[in-house]
């Protein structure tokens, strides 16, 4: 990869008879922001490690802008790190926390203190540089984290589940702070969490990674419109799955009968009648109709099990019959109640094959 500032060249990390990173190959590019996102135990935060040299890969490479640093002690990589825990000195100042990495380089004092004020002010925290880490916010906090990772201009921003401690209100609010720094920048970032939300916001592009493995890499958008798996489908978003068997083929759509229902969507490669499949439909891919309204294609009969006010909208459960349950969300303005008769509108199905 040309252009990319990060490379992880076939590396294997296992730790006794659990393969943690298997066989990753992931490119992160100059200038851009890429999260690695799963569950926890898929292997994201080993990667991570094995970039930073704290652990080191059984097999494969590490390339930091070109070079090997698979066997380069951590302080000679040029990293810079954000962790969860914020990771202060609390008998330090701001001042001093953030000149640490300055201090222990041999930087003279008036060239810390100018490099000090510039790393605060990136972070809006100018006029904080006397107070200590038990006078700030949570998000004041990580603030100071994220200054004194980029005082000393690293190559590389690696962010280690930073936003965990805070509350959902200061998450929020530090996802567009880090853009926003990382952009202005131009520095290359490698951003690690289990947090969907924060994946989507954040990325310019996402790598998921599941039991050490790369599952997809894409942009947000492409991890969310197009999953190329029901474990993709499952973490971005929420999902709806109906298993079924296509019964023919029309033109560019198949027919699938799935618990009864039988539901129109495109074909997909290579596929004929009889072969068993699993669709996939995003809640808000969902309409709710009166109970009058025409049929049509993918317009089904219903009755809704429970409706959730959720704010500007509604979160429903509605059955279909023969077992199948959709979980769907509409608009809080027109809502329906517990055992209302509706109909549902399938307004896009995605598959995938199915191999037993």
């Amino acid at each position: 990869m040309p252009d990319a500032m990060i490379e992880f060249r076939d590396v294997t990390k296992r730790y006794g008879t659990l393969v943690a990173n298997d066989h990753l190959s992931l490119g992160i590019r100059r200038g851009e922001l890429m999260t690695l996102l799963g569950p926890s135990g898929c292997g994201k935060t080993t990667a991570l490690r094995c970039l930073t040299g704290t652990i080191q890969p059984e097999e494969g490479q590490i390339l930091l802008d070109g070079k090997d640093v698979t066997h380069v002690p951590t302080h000679q990589r040029e990293l810079g790190m954000v962790f969860q825990n914020f990771a202060l000195f609390p008998h330090m100042t701001v001042q001093d926390n953030v000149g640490f990495p300055l201090m222990i380089r041999s930087v003279s004092k008036p060239e810390r203190e100018r490099m000090v004020a510039d790393a605060l002010r990136l972070v809006r925290l100018e006029g904080y540089a006397g107070q200590y880490p038990r006078q700030l916010s949570g998000g004041q906090q990580q603030r100071v984290g994220l200054a004194r990772a980029l005082v000393y201009h690293p190559k590389v921003l690696l962010l280690d589940e930073p936003l965990s401690n805070l509350d959902a209100k200061l998450r929020e609010e530090m996802r567009f702070e880090i853009k926003e720094v990382v952009t202005r920048l131009g520095i290359t970032a490698m951003y690690v969490t289990h947090d969907q939300g924060e994946a989507l916001a954040l990325s310019d592009r996402v790598a998921i990674m599941n039991r050490g493995r790369l599952e997809q890499l894409g942009t947000p958008e492409e991890i969310y419109e197009s999953p190329r798996s029901k474990f993709v489908a499952e973490f971005i978003g929420l999902s709806n799955f109906l298993e079924g068997y296509v019964q023919s083929i029309e033109g560019r759509d198949m027919l699938v009968m799935a618990s009864g229902l039988a539901v129109s969507t495109p074909a997909l490669p290579a596929i004929g009648p009889g072969q068993k499949v699993l669709l996939f439909l995003r809640p808000n891919e969902v309409e709710i109709l009166p109970q009058d309204a025409p049929a049509g294609t993918n317009v089904f009969a219903a009755r809704v099990d429970k409706a959730t006010y959720l704010g500007d909208t509604m979160d429903y459960r509605i059955a279909l019959g023969q077992g199948v349950e959709l979980r769907v969300q509409g608009d809080a303005r027109r809502r329906y109640q517990n055992g209302d008769p509706v109909r549902l509108r399938l307004r896009r199905v995605r598959s995938w094959t199915v191999t037993d």
